[in-house]
């Protein structure tokens, strides 16, 4: 690998565009490895010379991938810290928290100043940007064949580029849709969603009634979300319209766009229309997914369409209306199971040329991940599930049981298509077209195509593929 000083200078003025929001294996530097707390996993140790507990300083940056403590964010973190230091003393991490709104820029800043962090948890569209420009140290030394079998394919093409992994998968969570239950208790309209099926799943048309239910009975509350301002939750969006029309982002192979198809294009013509018919909220096109989930929180919205059970735990004190919120897939069409984005949250280290604080940072890693104690602890404080199948159970709840289940439905992620950094940057403008009455559905997501497969053809040549 080229030095982080080549590597991270080439970056100088280009901005990174972020999304959203496991046992290891031995390494030279790396004195025990564990098996992640759970499901009675056993402790595997192995040699490691003793004259490598040298004195080394790190810095980790997170965004608020746990959830706060006493309302204070980092304070977590710093338990985790404080912890981590009673096994390796001799390895001082300083924290630095960012924010979901700053962080990405305030990275970008660090990269193109050659000052980049050593450690970071953070999710797959950032993190593969990053090593597809070579500013990533390698972590397959840290994963043993039992871990990659037991961590779902589909997340580990969202932790690596070619045959390398880049991102060590922690906490995941399928992306679904959620219900304020409780209006539809109120309205007397319950049995109008699927939460009596196993899986919950449901179509487009029962999907249609409930929300019609709602405006019925219900004419204070808006019956269903949707957003179009910015690319922030744009897993939200894609699913939601390749769902409806029973279509796929992308192709089998990654090369092309797929979701421009008839039935996607007339599932976009219906949300236009659910907006004039009042089924969807109005002034879709300048509303955020920030806005739409602050609608939920108040107890406005009756389903939205950008959800999860991390997002779910996260908003159990921001609610500002007092109501029970479930999860279910998206409606489909034709019989066609659903098809769900997988959330996935892991850290990365940074190539700054430094070969003791890649190793201290890769003991940090596994500690968060698969410490006896604070593995398990440190994944119920995410509000996720754990990236690895075999660790169920972690919470009595009925909606992550659900959740677990669900992950059956996970499919291949956009997230790693090559060039996604600009391909999500054409997918909003094309939804406010059609929201705005410019272009028809088909119209909007063939010029999406069109422009998406241009940038993926691009990125693919730039990388020699």
């Amino acid at each position: 690998m080229r030095t982080v000083k080549k590597g991270l200078m080439t970056l100088l003025g280009i901005t990174l565009i972020g999304t959203q929001l496991v046992a290891c294996g031995s390494t030279s530097d790396s004195a025990k490895t564990t098996e992640p707390a759970g499901n009675d996993k056993k402790e595997t140790t192995a040699e490691t010379p003793k004259d490598t507990a040298k004195p080394v300083e790190i810095t980790w940056w997170n965004f608020p991938s746990f959830q706060a403590l006493d309302g204070e964010v980092g304070k977590y973190e710093k338990q985790i810290i404080e912890a981590f230091n009673k096994k390796y003393p001799e390895i001082k991490v300083n924290l630095e928290m960012i924010t979901f709104e700053a962080g990405p820029e305030k990275l970008n800043v660090a990269i193109a100043s050659n000052t980049a962090p050593d450690v970071i948890y953070d999710a797959p569209g950032r993190i593969l940007d990053w090593a597809k420009k070579d500013l990533l140290a390698p972590l397959d030394d840290m994963v043993t064949d039992e871990v990659r079998k037991d961590v779902p394919e589909a997340l580990w093409k969202q932790s690596m580029v070619s045959d390398k992994t880049y991102m060590y998968p922690i906490n995941t969570a399928p992306f679904m849709m959620g219900v304020n239950k409780t209006v539809f208790e109120k309205i007397g309209a319950l049995d109008l969603l699927p939460l009596d099926r196993p899986d919950r799943t449901w179509t487009f048309d029962e999907y249609k009634k409930a929300l019609q239910a709602v405006k019925e009975k219900a004419p204070d509350i808006i019956p269903s979300g949707f957003f179009a301002k910015s690319q922030a939750g744009d897993q939200g969006t894609r699913a939601y319209i390749a769902n409806l029309g029973n279509a796929s982002f992308l192709n089998d192979d990654y090369s092309k766009i797929a979701i421009n198809t008839d039935k996607a294009g007339a599932a976009l013509d219906w949300i236009r229309q659910g907006v004039k018919d009042k089924l969807v909220v109005s002034g879709s096109e300048s509303l955020t997914g920030g806005d739409v989930n602050d609608l939920f929180l108040q107890g406005k919205l009756a389903i939205t369409l950008n959800y999860s059970p991390v997002l779910r735990a996260q908003n159990k004190t921001l609610k500002k209306a007092e109501f029970e919120d479930v999860l279910v897939p998206f409606p489909t069409i034709d019989g066609a199971k659903p098809k769900l984005e997988p959330y996935l949250g892991g850290m990365a280290i940074f190539n700054n040329g430094d070969d003791a604080k890649i190793a201290a940072s890769k003991k940090l890693i596994d500690f968060i991940a698969n410490d006896p104690e604070w593995g398990k602890k440190d994944l119920i404080q995410t509000g996720g599930l754990s990236a690895r199948s075999s660790i169920t159970g972690l919470y009595d709840d009925p909606e992550y049981t659900y959740a677990e289940q669900a992950r059956d439905f996970y499919s291949n992620p956009p997230t790693i298509v090559d060039g996604y950094a600009e391909v999500r940057t054409f997918w909003f403008p094309e939804l406010q077209r059609v929201l705005l009455g410019k272009a028809t559905g088909k119209e909007a997501l063939d010029e999406f195509a069109k422009k998406a497969d241009e940038a993926i053809t691009k990125a693919k040549a730039e990388a020699g593929k």
